[in-house]
């Protein structure tokens, strides 16, 4: 019988299940909740033994260290086209093939997931992916739950595959006295990835669902009844006016994104006066649309449809996008009015997607949450504003040849062969242990600064601060569960339910474990909080603990069954138009599969 646990475990058990549940509701932000764990392990230092410079040890850890240097190191490579050079090729060579097109999907973002963080691989290739499955006519959600599920797969490649990988590897070091080296686990990785692609390319591509149509993307987001235009009479009182001054002065919820004069068409027109004979097109319902066509003495044009292909004019200055706010943006709990989104980006938002709801009315007060996706009327130069701003995740553009038929310049002309020239360097002195894995990577950032690939403003907006203060503020938390017996005692509890099972089976089931913790409470703060419990029940049965912390790591990549669990899950969401049940249907199956794949993996390559 298992002795009760010490009143110090108890402390940190509560305080563990306190912040478990801030990250499943939400209530306050996740790096929030990570800090908040620091202050209550100091403020309850007689009981968690914690005291302020251990609790702080977070930021310092090699594991913060190395991401930061690695969202710099990403954001270098992408900043060079690199990535879009290979969408354009991959464009070129799967266009009009659906299974080639989810083979080149998975094959390339997998393996390339390895190396670079997959989040702004996985937003460069969403829009590659939708324009080319309407070119298939292939539902885009055939493609993007793959697309999430195979950056995660590969990242398991490297050391640097995950913010996970790193992070448990100095959590190992700190429980065994053991690390991961680069290419440490990239046998196990490489089978992982070639039985999930396997997976994704048979049973789960029958699994996922077609919740989005080939279509046009004004159909797409439910505006049939919303885009109309106007013809401005001789008499109307907006003659002479600006749009902005026109629209201050009216007291309906009407845009005008588009006017059309003769040959010419002014896109997102705020500062344009207006002209008569000058034809508006116009986001309203169509409640406020009798009123303003009535306020301005306008002729409505009833027969003018107004489509996808009517807005993508043909001088190609204006062009419908499809947006998601994507984790971390600063535009959360933002409204258009509050964001002052026009005025920053110059574009309309013509609609919004909750899930599978859509608003249309009341836009401005709106209030953004990330996953939410976006429908904007705006000027082709300000999509790759856009795509650089983080601020938003560019799921669609139309007019598709924008997209692929991109004139690059020769390769070795750009800065491209520097930033990965610096990606590799990074990786090979790791590899070979010449620099410990967070000296490498910050001596990798300086060099992208030095060498003009990125300057020190761009290097400070690719980290993804939340996730760093996440990191530094959960480390401690794991360090508190093994200082304070709390490891212990559950190690023992887990000794005491499965006694009567072989190590690779207890193993298996820490791998379950922590899969599922991570896609609830995220795969950082799953591999905290059930890594020294694997370890210490590995001492406890007699088997290896560093062949336990791998089931961990590995485990906490299997964040397949919901879409809040890894960001890339949550930014094809709206995208691919996904219902939560779908991430069960397709992710469940793969969780379970690679939950006997893993432990044998390991059994066969390291031993129990």
């Amino acid at each position: 019988m298992v002795a009760a646990p010490p009143t110090e475990a108890l402390v940190v058990f509560a305080l563990v299940a306190g912040a478990v549940a801030l990250f499943v509701t939400e209530i306050v932000p996740a790096d929030v909740t990570a800090i908040s764990v620091v202050v209550a392990l100091v403020a309850l230092e007689p009981w968690t033994g914690v005291d302020g410079r251990t609790a702080l040890s977070g930021f310092a850890s090699p594991a913060t260290v190395t991401i930061l240097a690695m969202y710099v190191l990403s954001a270098g490579v992408q900043s060079t086209g690199a990535v879009r050079r290979l969408g354009a090729r991959v464009a070129a060579f799967t266009r009009g093939d659906p299974t080639r097109l989810l083979g080149a999907t998975i094959g390339i973002t997998g393996p390339l997931a390895g190396f670079i963080n997959n989040t702004p691989v996985v937003a460069m290739f969403i829009p590659m992916v939708t324009d080319l499955a309407d070119d298939a006519r292939v539902s885009p959600s055939k493609l993007l739950i793959p697309l999430s599920y195979a950056s995660m797969l590969g990242g398991t490649l490297t050391l640097v595959g995950t913010a996970t990988n790193v992070l448990a590897s100095d959590l190992t070091d700190e429980l065994i006295g053991e690390t991961f080296s680069m290419f440490e686990f990239t046998p196990l990785g490489v089978l992982v990835l070639v039985v999930g692609l396997a997976y994704l390319m048979t049973v789960g591509r029958w699994l996922l669902p077609e919740r989005v149509l080939p279509t046009d993307l004004t159909a797409e987001f439910g505006l049939g009844g919303y885009l109309h235009r106007v013809y401005v009479q001789p008499q109307s009182p907006l003659v002479g006016r600006s749009v902005e001054e026109a629209m201050g002065g009216l007291d309906v919820d009407v845009d005008i994104i588009q006017i059309v004069r003769g040959e010419e068409t002014i896109i997102a027109p705020a500062d344009r006066g207006i002209r008569e004979q000058d034809v508006l097109t116009l986001r309203a319902d169509e409640a406020d649309l009798a009123a303003f066509v009535e306020l301005g003495e306008l002729r409505r044009l009833p027969s003018a449809a107004v489509t996808e292909a009517e807005l993508d004019e043909p001088a190609g200055t204006g062009t419908l996008v499809g947006a998601v706010v994507p984790p971390g943006s600063r535009l959360s709990g933002e409204t258009l009015r509050t964001a002052e989104l026009r005025q920053r980006y110059t574009d309309t938002v013509l609609a919004f997607r909750r899930g599978e709801e859509l608003f249309h009315e009341g836009l401005a007060d709106f209030e953004m949450r990330e996953g939410d996706g976006l429908l904007l009327y705006t000027t082709v130069e300000t999509v790759e504003s856009l795509r650089e701003s983080g601020d938003l995740v560019v799921t669609d553009v139309v007019d598709h040849h924008r997209l692929f038929d991109e004139s690059f310049p020769p390769f070795f002309e750009t800065r491209a062969p520097l930033a990965i020239g610096i990606v590799a360097a990074v990786v090979a002195s790791a590899a070979l242990d010449l620099l410990p894995i967070a000296v490498a990577a910050l001596g990798g950032l300086v060099a992208m600064v030095l060498t003009g690939v990125l300057d020190t403003d761009e290097a400070y907006a690719a980290v993804n601060w939340p996730v760093v203060f996440l990191l530094a503020g959960v480390i401690p938390l794991g360090l508190a569960i093994q200082s304070s017996g709390g490891a212990a005692y559950l190690g023992a509890l887990v000794v005491g339910v499965a006694a009567f099972l072989p190590a690779v089976a207890v193993l298996a089931l820490f791998y379950l474990l922590t899969g599922m913790l991570a896609n609830v409470v995220t795969p950082v703060a799953s591999v905290v909080l059930v890594l020294p419990v694997a370890v210490s029940t590995a001492g406890l049965i007699g088997a290896d603990a560093f062949a336990f912390a791998l089931g961990v790591t590995f485990g906490a990549a299997t964040a397949f069954t919901t879409p809040i669990g890894y960001q890339t899950n949550l930014m094809v969401y709206s995208a691919g138009r996904y219902r939560f049940t779908d991430y069960v249907r397709v992710g469940l199956p793969l969780q379970l599969l690679l939950a006997v794949v893993t432990p044998i993996g390991i059994e066969l390559l390291w031993g129990v």
